[in-house]
Parts: C-alpha cells; structure tokens; sequence
C-alpha cells in the first residue's frame, strides 16, 4: 500500500489527491500541519510520496514550495496535475437562522450573516473570497490561521461563537459542519496546480499521455547572452517552454537560476541534444523530473 505525506485533513491537497487517486484507492494518508513536514516525510523515506501544491492561477508560483525542491530536498516530481481551489463558507446553518427569518414547517430557512462575528482561514484564501467577505459579512472580524483545514477545525471546536470558516466541502464534511455558501471565491479560474515527488514512477489511469520535463539552469556569470542562447538552444528544436522562472541561488546578491517547464519527455532526444548543447555554453543543468500530467475533469 502507498504512502503518502500531505497538507491536513480536509485541506485542497487532500481534496487534489482524492481526485487524482479516486477515493477507493487503497492508500495510506500521513496529514501534517506544515509543509515542510510534508516534504521531509518522503525526503527521508517515510512515505512513498508527497503532496506539493506548486502554482495557482490567481497567486502565481509558490515560491517557499520551489526554493524547498531545489534547496532542501533531491526528490523527483513523478506526476502533475491541476484543481481547482474552491472554497465556501463553513458553520453551523442553525446559528445563522434568526428568529425573524425561521420559516414555517415546510419552508426552506433563510440564512441571516449578520451574526458571524469572525471569519477565519488561511491568508490565501481570505484575500481570495474578499468580496464576498465584504457583500455579506462586512461587520465579521477576519483572522488568519496556518490553513483553511485549520479553520474548520477552530469553528468545529467554538460552536455558539459566531465563527465560521472559509475552506474546502471536505473539511465541512469531515467536521460534521454544513456549508454556507457555496464557490465564494472571487475568480471562478482558481486552480492550483499539484505535483506528487516520490523516488518510483506514479501509476493513476487519470493521467494524461502528455510529458514534461522540469530543469533548474544555472547560468555562467561571465557570459553576456547566455540565457538568450540557452532559449535558442530550445528553439530551433521546437521544444515548447511551458513555463520560465527565476530565482535566487541564495549563493550571493545577483545570483539566479531559471526553472524551465519543457513541454518533452527527457527520453526524447531533441531534448537531450538541447541540454548539452545547454551544458556545452557553460551552463549547469539538473533535472527535477520527467513526468506525465494531466489536467482537470469533473
């Protein structure tokens, strides 16, 4: 049975793996509360894999998670794919029944906000779900907890305190609570895109035939052009770049290397002649993962 590490109960990266594994897999799920648990769970082989939330649409890369793939931990992405981070309001439903608004038998009963004092989650999250924050629950307090997993757990522990959390139909699920509202997010294209990094290839029928390559290029201090040449070394061979970003080597002020997503599987030999023409302009070249992915079906 496979082992693998991941963000809390009830978080997107649990919702994220349930989707790509489907909830029958026999699998055994090792939650903790801080990503850098997560990560060195698989790093020292106590788990077959990790779950690493890696980009989202709306906030761009996150950062912390790449500089811990390329810095702290030499452990290949074997699978890739995308979810959308959906997010609702969680509580209890009868707290939010006013005496004026309960219906009659038979009737639907309308909620009433006004008696949410405090909004909880992750910063992520709230900063994604602001205007319905401020539509509906302009006079609610908003605190910031280490997850949105977190949060529905802190307003499972306070009934009667007029709390409620932003997080996933999982966690609401998980906790006994009833969902809110549904899809409060601002933007309805937030999706994060998750990879799985483990020593073995990952098998799921859900994966795409499509490969990608991950790479960190380190560029050579003394040579003017060099990134422009790199590029051109993928060009002329077609290979599609899906994806170019740098970051700091944290060796000195100054000094970067570029992740490149390319669009190839690191058997193909366009892209092998492409890395060492690469390597022959000086440059350094490692290789985070060759691996298939596969997008988003309900």
């Amino acid at each position: 049975m496979k082992k693998i590490a991941l963000l809390p109960q009830g978080s997107v990266s649990h919702e994220a793996l349930l989707h790509l594994i489907g909830e029958d897999e026999p699998v055994e799920l090792h939650h903790f509360k801080h990503i850098s648990d997560v990560f060195l769970q698989v790093a020292n082989g106590l788990v077959d894999y990790s779950v690493i939330p890696i980009e989202n649409t709306i906030e761009g890369s996150v950062s912390l998670h790449l500089d811990w793939l390329v810095h702290e931990v030499d452990v290949p992405m074997q699978v890739e794919w995308l979810y959308p981070s959906i997010q609702n309001l969680i509580g209890r439903k009868s707290e939010l029944v006013s005496e004026t608004n309960k219906s009659v038998e038979g009737q639907t009963e309308a909620i009433s906000y006004d008696t949410v004092k405090k909004v909880l989650s992750h910063p992520v999250a709230v900063a994604q779900c602001m205007q319905f924050i401020r539509s509906h629950m302009p006079q609610a307090e908003i605190e910031h907890v280490g997850s949105t997993a977190e949060s529905v757990e802190i307003v499972k522990r306070h009934p009667g305190e007029g709390l409620a959390g932003i997080g996933t139909a999982l966690a609401a699920k998980i906790h006994g609570l009833d969902v809110l509202a549904k899809e409060i997010t601002d933007h309805n294209n937030n999706y994060t895109k998750f990879v799985l990094i483990g020593a073995k290839p990952f098998v799921s029928s859900k994966i795409n035939i499509q490969t990608k390559t991950s790479m960190l290029v380190t560029l050579p201090e003394d040579f003017a052009g060099a990134l422009h040449q790199v590029l051109s070394a993928l060009a002329w061979r077609r290979l599609n770049l899906s994806r170019i970003e740098s970051r700091p080597t944290k060796k000195r002020l100054g000094s970067y290397y570029f992740y490149m997503d390319v669009l190839a599987s690191i058997d193909s030999v366009l892209l092998q002649s492409a890395i060492e023409e690469i390597q022959a302009l000086n440059c350094q070249v490692r290789i985070l993962g060759s691996y298939p992915t596969c997008g988003y079906n309900h």
